[in-house]
């Protein structure tokens, strides 16, 4: 695991398939892996003007309403080379920005033949990925940003669009494929994004005190003048309503960590202004251990122990043997 943003992301879904890397921790964010909606493709005839038309698009014969697993015909005749995209059911939720992490349900399917090629729905648990910023395919980008949390969105995405004149191989993509989507927008989170939920009162005098501001900006973690607890310690902030994590999970979070000793910062989703996706498996066990059983939407405080940290290892920013404590805002989970 590395430092820098103390996790890795593990998103779930096809869409960025050949060349993707989830080795992607970086302080602007992830890469999305094999199987998610796309990462960048190659250029592949015919080009796209640029333009966004309204069709054609295939019929949805079945599971027409948002939120119903859709069954979608054949493309009707020659796709255009342009992006097609309809908006089936318009939403009344947010506007859907660039940079913003979506979350989604989505069927995706090969225009000649209507074969379904890769579906949330099947998989059983919606995807999250940013939006808007080149994490997936240039046709997925330009389609849903702008539109609202709630609505059904039905999309062709032409070969340059998508996965390019290479295709996808691996999920049988030619490179002259254009692809069909249907994609219901759940949600979306921001870089302002934060816990929901009722305050928890922080009555233990030896742990930290962690802000309860829900503005967007980063909470105050403040460091008592006591020795570092020997055990790890997990306790909710403002407590959230939403399904409890898994150790086999994966979450989006806001984050802020700190060092017990002296209080300095160390790294901060909010300094980079935008949420982090990462698996429990994937990080220290301070995190996995402390997030596990915890409810989505809320902020927790967590104080990790060297070993279930970094141990005596030093790291940028962190010395050997430090016990840190984080306020992390457990904003979805996967």
């Amino acid at each position: 695991m590395r430092r820098r943003s103390v996790l890795l992301a593990v998103p779930a879904g096809l869409l960025a398939l050949a060349g993707c890397n989830d080795d992607s921790g970086s302080e602007k964010g992830q890469k999305v892996r094999a199987s998610e909606p796309g990462e960048t493709a190659s250029s592949a005839p015919p080009a796209p003007t640029g333009k966004v038309v309204s069709g054609p698009l295939p019929e949805i014969t079945s599971g027409a309403k948002f939120g119903q697993k859709p069954t979608v015909a054949k493309g009707p005749g020659q796709p255009s080379r342009d992006l097609a995209v309809r908006v089936h059911s318009t939403g009344d939720g947010p506007t859907v920005g660039k940079g913003d992490y979506l979350r989604v349900n989505y069927s995706g399917q090969i225009w000649k033949t209507a074969r379904v090629f890769d579906s949330s729905w099947k998989k059983g648990s919606p995807a999250l990925f940013p939006i808007g910023i080149g994490q997936v395919i240039p046709g997925w980008d330009q389609a849903l940003v702008g539109k609202k949390v709630g609505s059904r969105v039905e999309m062709a995405i032409p070969p340059a669009l998508g996965y390019g004149e290479q295709g996808a191989p691996q999920v049988g993509i030619k490179g002259d494929d254009t692809l069909v989507f249907v994609v219901d927008i759940l949600d979306t989170f921001t870089a302002t994004s934060s816990a929901k939920g009722a305050t928890v009162a922080q009555d233990d005098k030896d742990l930290p005190k962690v802000g309860t501001n829900t503005d967007g900006k980063a909470p105050e973690i403040t460091i008592p003048k006591t020795d570092a607890p020997k055990k790890l310690v997990a306790e909710y902030v403002i407590e959230g309503d939403g399904p409890k994590v898994k150790a086999t999970d994966s979450v989006l979070v806001q984050y802020k960590g700190v060092l017990w000793d002296g209080g300095k910062e160390f790294d901060s989703t909010y300094k980079r202004k935008q949420p982090t996706q990462f698996s429990l498996q994937q990080v220290v066990k301070g995190w996995s251990q402390g997030l596990t059983g915890k409810k989505a939407g809320s902020r927790v405080m967590i104080v990790i122990p060297p070993e279930l940290g970094y141990g005596n290892q030093e790291q940028q920013g962190i010395p050997a043997n430090s016990t840190l404590v984080f306020s992390v805002d457990i904003l979805a989970v996967l």
